[in-house]
């Protein structure tokens, strides 16, 4: 089953991908979110209508739990659920960057099975089947092997380095970086060019769960921020933070942050 999700979410992501490149450069109807969340454009809502009408098509019986539609719980009657990001990086789209990410996962009882992450305009597209390893356009991706704190590449966004986030004050020294992408920031980890990520807020999971695999198949280690496995399709569809790194720099992550 999860490599035919798989193949379903890529078709899927593809075809997401033709839909928002076809808004660059032209007008988005840029709105605010009601529950100040955020803003959302035509694009965001065009694909968030493709991937319902094509996924739910496709898999009548899953749930569904998406950034851009209402959320009416059915889906917790269901083993299975669609949870997609339709545009992961909205503000980066408005502004003309390329680094946005269409993120696509199936959840089975609360464990990611199938996963794809895909940027368009970066013709970067990341994809994850349970127990078949992580791909990057097909070729094998292997998180780091590092397992020094000291001087690790981590992706985090610079709230996440405030000394009361650590014990005693102590922020590690590691080279920081940052894309306003969640998901992609999850990928750079899981191929292998940054060592690590964290972000220590409540993250929704539609940013997550496709990282999640994609982090797991690569053999790094993904966890909220008290190194508690993430399951997903929660009645509060969010979780307490990410930690993602190899398993032995995951440990050194968890043990400098202060209890959260």
């Amino acid at each position: 089953m999860p490599g035919s999700d798989l193949a379903l979410l890529i078709e899927a992501a593809q075809e997401a991908g033709r839909i928002a490149t076809r808004y660059v450069g032209q007008p988005l109807d840029v709105r605010d979110k009601a529950d100040g969340s955020g803003p959302v454009t035509a694009a965001d809502l065009a694909v968030n209508a493709m991937l319902t009408e094509h996924l739910r098509a496709a898999r009548p019986d899953y749930g569904w739990l998406s950034e851009e539609t209402e959320d009416d719980f059915t889906r917790l009657e269901a083993d299975r659920v669609f949870i997609v990001d339709p545009i992961d990086g909205t503000r980066s789209f408005i502004e003309g960057s390329a680094t946005w990410a269409h993120s696509l996962a199936v959840a089975d009882h609360g464990v990611v099975t199938s996963a794809v992450i895909y940027l368009p305009q970066r013709g970067k597209l990341y994809t994850a089947a349970m127990g078949q390893g992580a791909d990057l356009n097909g070729t094998p991706i292997h998180a780091t092997t590092r397992s020094d704190l000291s001087g690790a590449s981590v992706m985090a966004a610079s709230s996440n380095f405030d000394p009361e986030r650590w014990c005693a004050g102590q922020v590690p020294q590691v080279t920081r970086g940052f894309r306003p992408s969640l998901a992609y920031r999850l990928s750079l980890v899981a191929e292998g060019r940054y060592d690590a990520m964290l972000t220590l807020r409540s993250t929704w999971e539609w940013d997550i769960a496709a990282g999640d695999l994609i982090l797991r198949e690569a053999g790094a280690i993904s966890t909220d921020r008290c190194a508690q496995a993430l399951r997903f399709n929660n009645p509060q569809p969010f979780v307490n933070g990410m930690i993602a790194a190899n398993p032995v720099l995951h440990r050194a992550l968890h043990r400098a942050l202060a209890p959260g």
